[in-house]
């Protein structure tokens, strides 16, 4: 039950019509990336691409293109993870359901992985050269895994159970790596890798990792699986494969799936950092060039029937979305139980995950205190900033079960309006600061270096949100085109920014200047100013991309008639978002023109995407 290789997936994918064969000659440099970004934006099928220049390895992309082919892969063990999260959550689920008994044990026996002696991942060996270079973008570094499942041991508690499995970027080509013999590893010290690094140095000992690419589907997705602490990731892909993994371990090295397609393995040496970067990241810029540690390759392992799974990365949605919400629907159920008092989180996909958060939880003080400002929700808030990825984001809006149980936290308008017409901006915002966001993230003060803010509203409705704009509506110099972006929320085209990044910008501080807090705009209680307003007015996933990719709460949130009382910043009128463009903001991603054309032309009448784009 459920697929022990890479292969047997795309073979059944193929027989039931979900993957089509590429046969031409496709170029690893931006061509194959631009063919699956534009069959994923039509929810086409998988590719697979066997000609690839250059290349004697065929490539898989596409994969887990739509939530529903994500399903497909997995059919066989979804009622199994979901007997198991009952069960987490509900242990008396067996009273009511004695059927379950018979399918959790063995849903549990397959988190054990099984070591073997060999396997068809120690039948060949290659160089990082001859694996498929795939540039997703015109200004990467280099060639990129992008489906990379990056293993590390602890040093002082080795083997699987305290073992790390997690989807770190490798570049494998470009800037100044060794050519075969080294690959440029990003992630952050904070992360499994980061504490086995430290470990390994304290320890004085190599520190040894493998890179998986490859093998079962649920590999890939237990290594970005948001797992409790001691939940090893390679039990949870024998648990979403439906088997126990088989794992090898050559001589000197770590483990590794038997059944994977290529391994990459070597030594860190923490003393060695090496640009690594630019790439094309989720957020929709560049992320650019950093010393990050470099990977000293000493083997480069693979399967005879290899092949090469690889996606691309982008402004959302990419199939990466896909990944959320498979995750979402596998592990929805246990928010409560990790964030008591939580009813719902949604990490906005359109914002580019991170930045955005929007969240659900419950008032249960409001029996002894009659109050409508928010009490229990800034509790909540602070747990959800301190729970794993969550920690990332840089706008948390947490709104109240109570005030709306029908409330739809993926019914982003509806949640935005629910928000604006009870939350007040003298009281309800709340920043950190000065601490960490994410490293691929430049709209802060600094590598690493931003700032976050709740904005939690609760209470009955406080006002009617103007659906129209004025058409006399008053503007400064220099502000111009007003749009709609939603009920209450105002878009004006400002200034182009030429202000490095610090204590405010003089042309939003004109703008808020220009306005008392009794001045018909505050009727708008949100206010974004962009540098293209018809852009971001135009959908809904363009405002959310904008607003929340390319501002920084602490540094861009500005307010009408803004007053800062015992530490408390508030306002009396409208908040206004600076969401342009800065001068320390990184590149957006654009695709090459005549990369374009050769894509139009496979889906031309005759190619093989015909009818597909």
């Amino acid at each position: 039950m459920g697929y022990k290789t890479l292969r047997q997936a795309v073979n059944d994918l193929e027989s039931s019509g979900q993957l089509i064969r590429i046969n031409r000659p496709i170029d690893p440099d931006l061509l194959a990336g631009s063919i699956q970004r534009r069959v994923y934006q039509h929810q086409g099928p998988a590719l697979l691409f066997t000609n690839l220049s250059g290349c004697r390895f065929p490539a898989v992309a596409n994969l887990f293109g739509t939530l529903e082919r994500t399903r497909f892969l997995f059919r066989d063990t979804l009622r199994r993870i979901d007997t198991l999260v009952k069960l987490k959550l509900d242990p008396k689920h067996l009273l009511r359901s004695p059927a379950a008994l018979f399918n959790a044990p063995r849903g549990a026996f397959h988190l054990l992985p099984r070591n073997v002696s060999n396997g068809p991942i120690l039948t060949g060996q290659t160089t990082l050269s001859a694996l498929p270079q795939i540039k997703s973008w015109p200004d990467d570094g280099g060639a990129f895994i992008t489906l990379p499942q990056v293993y590390s041991e602890s040093a002082n508690n080795p083997g699987l159970r305290r073992a790390n499995l997690g989807m770190y970027r490798v570049q494998i080509s470009g800037n100044d790596y060794e050519a075969d013999g080294e690959a440029g590893l990003h992630y952050q010290l904070h992360r499994g890798i980061g504490v086995h690094q430290r470990e390994a140095i304290d320890k004085g000992v190599p520190f040894k990792v493998n890179v998986f690419v490859g093998g079962p589907p649920s590999l890939t997705v237990a290594a970005v699986m948001p797992l409790p602490e001691g939940m090893p990731e390679l039990s949870f892909a024998g648990l979403l494969g439906g088997h126990r993994l088989t794992m090898v371990q050559p001589q000197g090295f770590l483990p590794m799936p038997a059944e994977a397609d290529f391994v990459i393995c070597g030594i860190v040496d923490p003393a060695q950092l090496k640009p690594e970067g630019p790439f094309g990241d989720h957020l929709g810029y560049y992320s650019l060039a950093h010393d990050f540690p470099v990977l000293k390759v000493e083997r480069v392992y693979h399967r005879p029937d290899a092949i090469w799974p690889f996606t691309t990365v982008g402004r959302p949605p990419q199939e990466d979305t896909s990944f959320g919400a498979f995750i979402h629907e596998l592990t929805g159920a246990l928010i409560p139980d990790v964030l008591p008092g939580i009813k719902a989180v949604h990490a906005v996909d359109a914002a580019g995950v991170h930045p955005l958060l929007l969240a659900i939880g419950s008032e249960r003080y409001t029996p002894f205190d009659q109050t409508d400002r928010p009490q229990e929700l800034l509790t909540q808030a602070c747990a959800i900033l301190g729970q794993g990825q969550l920690s990332l984001a840089k706008y948390l809006l947490i709104t109240a079960e109570n005030d709306n149980p029908n409330l739809d936290i993926h019914d982003i308008p509806a949640f935005l309006q629910h928000m604006l017409e009870r939350i007040d901006w003298r009281r309800d915002l709340h920043f950190h600061t000065a601490t960490t966001i994410d490293t691929l993230d430049y709209s802060g003060h600094g590598l690493n270096q931003g700032s976050k803010v709740v904005m939690a509203a609760t209470g009955e409705k406080r006002r009617d949100l103007p659906t129209r704009i004025p058409e006399n509506i008053d503007l400064p110099v220099g502000f111009s085109a007003p749009r709609l972006a939603g009920a209450g929320i105002l878009l004006i085209k400002g200034p182009a920014c030429n202000t490095p990044c610090s204590e405010g910008d003089p042309d939003l501080l004109r703008l808020c200047s220009y306005y008392s807090s009794d001045h018909p705009i505050n009727r708008f209680p949100l206010i974004v100013v962009v540098n293209d307003s018809d852009f971001c007015a135009a959908t809904l996933n363009n405002w959310l991309w904008v607003t929340f990719t390319r501002s920084n709460p602490a540094t861009d949130l500005y307010g009408i008639a803004a007053w800062n009382r015992n530490k408390h910043w508030g306002c009396d009128g409208s908040v206004v978002i600076d969401a342009r463009i800065k001068p320390h903001h990184a590149p957006p991603l654009i695709d090459d023109p005549d990369i374009e054309k050769q894509v139009d032309e496979l889906g031309a009448a005759g190619g093989p995407l015909h009818g597909i784009i």
